[in-house]
């Protein structure tokens, strides 16, 4: 991980997106944090990660309802697949 200003990213563009191919880069302006530099891959990365993360919630959220259960095989019946 880095950090380089915005004014000095400016000037560095290039170099700025080979390194964000081995590490995040992250951009400051005015001392504070503005934005991050990433690679697509790390990028989708993340994103697959976030995906997952959001279907074990809702995974978890299914399991905590209170209810009938409803057996596979009358799911797969009710959607046509058996």
């Amino acid at each position: 991980m880095s950090t380089v200003t915005v004014t000095a990213a400016r000037s560095m563009l290039p170099e700025l997106i080979d390194r964000a191919h081995h590490e995040a880069v992250f951009l400051e302006r005015r001392g504070k944090l503005e934005a991050v530099v990433i690679s697509p891959e790390q990028y989708n990365r993340m994103i697959e990660a976030l995906e997952d993360a959001d279907d074990v919630a809702a995974f978890d959220d299914a399991m905590a309802e209170e209810g009938e259960n409803i057996p596979w095989a009358q799911v797969k019946a009710d959607l046509g697949w058996a």
